[in-house]
């Protein structure tokens, strides 16, 4: 690397895969601490002798052989690191002094510094404590796709014989002269890969896919106890919920059942595509549900959901990420998770082929509201489409508050001066539905309740809204409304009632 490709990355500033570090004669712990959670995220750089700010102060050229030395015993040291991580060090040349540069490799193991797992979230090293979360590490740290395990006693008795006429119905109506049409059951699952052989055992049987779209209901828990999707409708009841679906059942009675579900609680609304009369609605539910089923990793604990708020439907299920972060189409490439469960669905006409789904559901979403999804990838996937058109929510911005007295008003957000005005999200289109304030100004208290909950969590498995507002400074009825949200969104859960209330993190 040269100067002028560094100063490019000084003017980025740190990210989930690079990190600023002052330098004196050796690194500080806390730059393995780092080089720990970037070996099991995406891998990165660490720089040394660079300030938060992406300053350079650099670090004396008759040390750099000296700090280099130490990194790499820290590194092969199997009394700190365990396994050791694959990194590589480089000199740039800063006008007298020098700036090491660190390269850390992704790791095909799940890597701790000190006993401890580290992982990157954005800018931060987060300790990893949790079951779950490093249940998840290793997940993403596999080398083949859990839909590929071999059940060796399942027999063709454990499928339902109605489920496997119905996928070769499906197909061959998808397709005039399908080759599934003409072949016995044990031809068409080996044909669809249900049916298959792992060539580093020897063992050969139908994997996790087949029981999954074919298996009866008591086969399925037996195999895969933590599958369950939970649709939930959240509207007016947001500490519990006004409608809500689990299901538990293979994946294509559980499409059904749940487009169903989704359907019935979004409007309906009508528009033009191509010059014919369609239903945004209808697209929308078939994609999202689609995409949830299809790319979600089934040997995660982490229950996948589908919420229905006031203004969005959302999902959020386990991933195996291949990507970190906001998904913008045309910048990414599609990666199956469950390549055979995918395509199945694409034989029978559940789905369209890979990467097609996300462009159908912006345009359905356009078509719907005028308002453009959301799509973000990482150990949880989530999706977002908005179902409240511009106008509505142009409407729900007033400088006057229904409903809400002038204390709440001026109490809700930390920094909230008094007299400010607040603007009402959501606003009633309908008699009796209810009206959130919202500070335009609490952006700041936002980001210090997230911070403290990401501190909090790292150490403890629920939190309290008096803990996360004394770790924040933000007052508990602020923490409240937050953690509700958050709540809604899918991105907690709430355990508990009145002063035992506690909320869970679903990562």
């Amino acid at each position: 690397m040269v100067r002028d490709e560094l100063d490019a990355v000084l003017k980025e500033g740190e990210s989930v895969t690079v990190e600023f570090k002052r330098c004196g004669d050796r690194p500080h712990p806390d730059v393995f601490e780092t080089v720990c959670s970037f070996a099991n995220r995406l891998g990165g750089s660490i720089y040394l002798g660079v300030n938060d700010d992406g300053a350079v102060e650099g670090i004396d050229p008759k040390r750099a052989v000296e700090v280099e030395r130490n990194i790499a015993n820290v590194i092969s040291n199997r009394n700190l690191f365990s396994p050791a991580p694959n990194v590589e060090t480089e000199r740039i040349d800063c006008d007298g002094r020098v700036v090491i540069r660190i390269l850390v490799m992704s790791g095909s193991s799940v890597i701790r510094f000190k006993g401890v797992v580290y992982d990157r979230l954005a800018d931060t090293d987060v300790r990893v404590d949790g079951d779950i979360q490093i249940s998840q590490m290793y997940i993403r740290k596999q080398n083949y796709y859990s839909e590929r395990r071999i059940f060796r006693y399942v027999t063709p008795f454990d499928l339902r014989s109605d489920l496997v006429a119905r996928m070769r119905a499906m197909a061959v109506a998808q397709r005039a002269g399908h080759p599934w049409a003409t072949m016995s059951d044990d031809e068409m699952f080996r044909s669809a890969k249900l049916y298959d052989r792992d060539y580093t055992t020897g063992e050969e049987g139908f994997n996790l896919a087949a029981v999954l779209l074919l298996g009866k209901d008591d086969v399925i828990a037996s195999v895969c106890p933590s599958y369950v999707t939970d649709a939930i409708v959240r509207r007016d009841d947001v500490d519990r919920y006004d409608d809500r679906l689990m299901v538990r059942t293979n994946l294509f009675d559980a499409y059904d059942r749940l487009v169903d579900f989704v359907t019935r609680s979004l409007p309906d609304r009508f528009a033009l595509a191509d010059g014919r009369r369609t239903s945004p609605r209808d697209v929308i539910a078939r994609e999202l549900v689609a995409n949830s089923l299809m790319h979600r990793e089934y040997s995660s604990p982490v229950v996948a959901r589908i919420l229905i708020g006031k203004d969005s439907i959302r999902t959020v299920n386990a991933s195996r990420s291949f990507f970190e972060g906001r998904m913008t189409l045309g910048e990414f490439t599609p990666m199956p998770k469950n390549p055979i469960i995918a395509d199945v669905f694409v034989q029978t006409g559940i789905a369209e082929k890979l990467g097609s789904g996300l462009r159908v559901l912006n345009r359905a979403a356009s078509l719907y509201t005028g308002r453009k999804p959301e799509f973000r990838d990482g150990d949880i996937f989530e999706a977002m489409v908005p179902t409240l058109r511009p106008e509505t929510a142009s409407r729900s911005a007033v400088s006057v508050v229904t409903g809400a007295s002038y204390d709440d008003v001026q109490n809700d957000g930390a920094d909230a001066a008094a007299g400010e005005h607040k603007e009402v999200e959501g606003a009633p289109t309908a008699p009796g539905e209810r009206i959130e304030v919202r500070n335009p100004s609490s952006s700041e208290a936002g980001n210090r309740v997230k911070t403290a909950l990401r501190e909090l969590f790292s150490r403890q498995d629920t939190v309290t809204v008096p803990q996360v507002s004394d770790s924040s400074g933000v007052s508990q009825r602020t923490v409240r409304k937050y953690l509700n949200q958050l709540v809604e969104d899918g991105s907690l859960v709430l355990e508990g009632k009145t002063r035992g209330r506690r909320y869970r993190s679903v990562g």
